[in-house]
């Protein structure tokens, strides 16, 4: 409980204010953005691969940073994406991702997928 004089000196406490995971999106969906540079970086500590990210350059000017899902891509500097919200887990400071079949971004992989496929737009096989 706060005293008199905490109350007059507004010292009390305030109310959080919402925290959100993606802050460049400011609650969009989808952002539209241009590739500045595609790289590759190592996940954190338990973890070893090679996880390919994007550096994406979008309306505003700002520069996030987004992750490639799936396997393969054909993404090169200067490439139009859509980016939407969602961590890659083991990569610091990656909280996008970019969307597959979508303006520059193919569908196409390096396999044939048989599971999840609406994910990635792909028709079913007969």
């Amino acid at each position: 409980m706060a005293t008199v004089n905490q109350i007059s000196k507004k010292l009390y406490r305030k109310r959080k204010l919402n925290y959100s995971g993606t802050p460049l999106l400011k609650n969009r969906p989808y952002i539209k953005g241009v590739c500045v540079t595609v790289r590759i970086t190592s996940p954190k500590k338990p973890n070893s691969a090679e996880r390919k990210i994007v550096r994406v350059r979008i309306r505003s000017g700002r520069v996030l940073t987004a992750s490639i899902p799936g396997q393969g891509h054909n993404l090169q500097k200067f490439s139009v994406v859509l980016v939407r919200g969602g961590r890659a887990n083991d990569v610091p400071a990656c909280r996008y991702k970019v969307v597959r079949g979508k303006y520059d971004f193919s569908v196409d992989e390096s396999f044939e997928r048989k599971k999840s496929r609406s994910k990635w737009g792909l028709k079913k096989n007969k």
